[in-house]
């Protein structure tokens, strides 16, 4: 059974940073896109950035670029997402989710990926 387990999310205030965590289980890492979606009040699910694990490419929406980043442990079965200057409309659950397949293709769509983590909440405060 995949499992993804997610954490790291809180309350900052703007302009501060947080690092978020996905650990999987069940599942040959390497061969695997993992990404990280968050969905806002309201809003639409949408996906922020993914990472093939087998040799690092990424796939970033615009709207993070230059202030989010995405790494993986594959040791230790994890991705990272590091964000920073954070912004009060980044507030939104996270969740981290995994599939076979193009980077940019899972990654760009919000239901594409097959295997979801329970979200973490990230509010960031004016």
């Amino acid at each position: 059974e995949v499992q993804l387990q997610a954490s790291g999310g809180g309350l900052v205030q703007a302009g501060g940073s947080l690092r978020l965590s996905c650990t999987a289980s069940g599942l040959i890492f390497s061969d695997y896109v993992i990404g990280w979606f968050r969905q806002a009040p309201g809003k639409e699910r949408e996906g922020v950035l993914c990472i093939r694990t087998r040799d690092g490419s990424t796939y970033t929406t615009d709207s993070v670029k230059g202030r989010f980043t995405i790494s993986s442990d594959n040791a230790q079965k994890t991705v990272y997402l590091q964000m920073n200057n954070l912004q009060p409309e980044d507030t939104a659950t996270y969740y981290c989710a995994a599939d076979y397949g193009r980077v940019e293709r899972l990654c760009a769509s919000s239901n594409a990926m097959d295997y979801w983590g329970k979200g973490t909440l990230v509010t960031v405060s004016s």
